[in-house]
């Protein structure tokens, strides 16, 4: 005999097919609704756009509302209690950084980062990139430029990779002129997310993956991870190389380096090869919570808009404290003061460890520095500077990704804590070496201002500033010119 169902039983399937009829729609709604807006954007188009187009202002007929909210990269209104989008002269901040980085360019110039919009002009400005006066001088390579500009990928293909990378910066000045931009994540006819930029796929390759097999939700974040990365210009080539062969933890990137027998540069006081990090953005965040639960960089960076019936990415990169009410309560209910204090704490947290990082680390460089006065051996002093090293690059790898103690805050708190477990032992190996020579304890050199520490460690900031000032008013304005002239470029903000 059939069995019957009774009647609540037969209400509760109705309920439940009505449910599942109902989710079903607003899918199906909602993708139409999608499937319009990007019909709309196309149908209105009022440019034609093909090939790389590096120019910026060409997109602004055809996508009105994203044009408009990247201008806003230029704006410096928004801080938080730790960075914003103002620039901020973090070496006055923290003069121990000056030695840290004794005897490279960061030493001379470093502030906080700034929006997209800024980027030709934060790079042509900043000390770092020197003062030439023709295309065969400077310190820095022609690699410089590769995240600055969709005229980056423009040049690529017209000169070829390689001799891209293996020039001096100040060769592409009337060239790389369009700050960050559409072509950098968007294939200009039809708006694809790609990757315009070669080394984020030979990472990937390297590792044995195939970057044209990403999800489109892996795409809102690889565009990002073309640039906000650890990397290094790899050979006298300098060709941009991602050190991700053994994986993407500081250690297995230390492993890389180590192999390969890579430093950054030595250090004038303690002599130390050392490894900088650059910023580390992408692996860090894919350590957290959010990167494994497939949360991507745009979701919090560029969270959606709704306007006049028109869905669109907010093209305004920024921090999502800015706009918690779009990017954090999307999936969050808790309060935006609550939101943003538990950001905080974790913040403040790994801070105190940074603190006292960069503390010891300096203190290191100095008595390492005196040990070579007085007569240290290499053999002496290899351990010391072997934990220097390590303990320099956990320092750098912590702190130069922009929001790594919020994207992935256990692993930085790790991260920092081994760097000062290695500033310690380094400080306790040195120690070891003063005692052979009959050293006991070392004075320590008023490093309290940014002009005291770069006065210790033997910059000439008058200098630099005015070589800087003076390439300023006579090389780049020829820079611009020559692009205008060119039709390289439309505005220059």
């Amino acid at each position: 005999m059939e069995k019957k169902l009774k009647s609540w039983q037969g209400w509760l399937l109705f309920g439940g097919t009505m449910v599942v009829v109902f989710v079903l729609g607003l899918v199906v709604s909602s993708l139409m609704e999608r499937r319009a807006e990007v019909a709309s954007v196309f149908n209105n188009k009022r440019v034609e756009i093909k090939g790389i187009e590096s120019r910026n202002e060409i997109f602004k007929d055809n996508y009105p509302r994203e044009y408009q909210t990247w201008t806003e990269t230029a704006n410096t209104d928004f801080k938080s209690e730790f960075n914003g989008n103002i620039a901020v002269d973090v070496l006055e901040e923290r003069p121990e950084m000056v030695v840290l980085w004794a005897g490279y360019a960061f030493s001379k110039d470093y502030s906080s980062p700034r929006g997209h919009m800024h980027a030709i002009e934060d790079i042509t400005n900043t000390l770092r990139t020197g003062s030439p006066t023709n295309a065969n001088e400077g310190p820095q390579p022609s690699t410089c430029w590769t995240c600055k500009s969709p005229d980056v990928p423009r040049m690529m293909e017209t000169i070829g990779v390689d001799a891209f990378y293996n020039n001096k910066w100040a060769a592409f000045g009337d060239e790389i002129v369009n700050p960050i931009g559409c072509a950098d994540c968007h294939e200009p006819e039809n708006m694809n997310l790609h990757i315009s930029r070669p080394a984020l796929v030979e990472a990937f390759a390297a590792m044995g993956k195939d970057i044209t097999k990403a999800t489109p939700q892996e795409m809102r974040s690889l565009v990002c991870a073309q640039c906000h990365v650890e990397y290094y210009f790899k050979g006298d080539g300098k060709y941009l190389t991602f050190p991700w062969d053994k994986g993407l933890t500081v250690e297995a990137m230390e492993a890389y380096y180590d192999e390969a027998d890579y430093y950054d540069y030595i250090h004038t006081l303690s002599k130390t090869p050392i490894l900088k990090a650059q910023h580390p953005d992408w692996e860090i965040a894919q350590m957290g919570i959010h990167g494994q639960r497939g949360v991507s960089c745009a979701d919090c960076h560029m969270p959606y808009k709704s306007e006049g019936g028109v869905k669109y990415s907010d093209h305004h990169i920024q921090s999502p404290l800015a706009m918690i009410d779009r990017t954090c309560q999307t999936c969050h209910r808790e309060s935006e003061e609550t939101l943003r204090t538990n950001v905080y704490d974790r913040q403040r947290k790994a801070n105190e460890t940074r603190n006292r990082l960069e503390e010891e680390l300096a203190r290191v460089h100095i008595e390492a520095q005196y040990a070579w006065e007085k007569g240290a051996t290499e053999a002496q002093m290899q351990e010391t500077l072997q934990l220097i090293r390590q303990a320099q690059w956990r320092w750098d790898f912590g702190v130069a990704s922009h929001g790594s103690s919020f994207h992935a805050p256990q692993e930085i708190q790790r991260i920092l804590g081994n760097g000062l477990d290695k500033a310690l032992q380094a400080r306790l190996a040195v120690s070891k070496v003063l005692a052979q020579q009959g050293v006991n304890d070392v004075p320590m050199p008023d490093i309290s201002t940014k002009d005291k520490a770069q006065r210790y460690i033997g910059l000439d900031m008058d200098k630099e500033r005015k070589n800087k000032e003076n390439f300023n008013n006579t090389v780049v304005p020829q820079w611009l010119e020559k692009a205008k002239a060119n039709n390289k470029i439309i505005a220059r903000l």
